[in-house]
This record gives structure tokens, sequence and C-alpha cells, in this order.
């Protein structure tokens, strides 16, 4: 398929487990947190992929090996960018654009939080 819809309370049914958060590179902060994605235009290999990601109720700690921007589908998540202090939260609807190298805090309020991405790959 060329074209993906990525509706608001989609639900995450049709997504593959990915572990924990420890499995792609993160920190679990508190919580068993749970995440799950797809990889809809490319791949990590690519210079920009993207799809959908979720996160089971919990925290963790990432830092982005990528420019992000994301849109929440369903759910609530706090993102605490940790330079600053500063916490926004996300519900459905809302995006965001997070900068490569970025630490940020994933306090995920829900059962569950799904978001679509487009990431960029770019070199430092």
């Amino acid at each position: 398929m060329t074209m993906h819809a990525y509706l608001l309370s989609a639900g995450d049914a049709s997504l593959e487990t990915w572990g924990t958060p420890e499995d792609i590179g993160c920190e679990t902060v508190e919580g068993a947190v749970s995440l799950a994605g797809s990889f809809d235009l490319g791949s990590p290999d690519d210079a920009v992929f993207g799809g959908r990601f979720s996160a089971s109720k919990g925290k963790y700690r990432v830092t982005y090996g990528f420019d992000e921007h994301a849109t929440v589908l369903d759910g609530e998540v706090a993102l605490t960018d940790e330079e600053s202090g500063k916490t926004q939260v996300y519900g459905p609807g809302d995006a965001w654009i997070i900068k490569k190298g970025t630490k940020v805090l994933w306090d995920i309020r829900s059962e569950k939080v799904v978001k679509s991405y487009l990431a960029v790959v770019r070199a430092d």
C-alpha cells in the first residue's frame, strides 16, 4: 500500500511487539512498559522512516537518535524535555517535533498511548 491512514482512536491491533524500552535503547523509569510499532515508510536504516508506535502505562527515558514529528492518535502522554525541565501533556490530535539528541522522559498516563510518527535521520 502506498498510502496509510492514521485515524484518531484507531487502536494498535496491527502493531508488532517491540518489547521493553531497553529493547530499543531506552531506560524504564517506572512500571512495566511494553512497546509495539510498525514501519509503514522505510526502516530505521533509511534516512526517513515512519509508522505507528504504542507504549503502555509507565515512564521511560529516551535520547532521540533522529528528528521526529509525531501525532497522538489515542491515549495521553506527558513529555518532559529533561534539559529544560518543561513538561507538555498530549492527547489525541496533539502533535510535536523533537530534535535529534533531545533527552525526553515519557510519562504514559493512560493505559496506552498510540502515535503516528515520521523520523528523519541526519548526521550530527
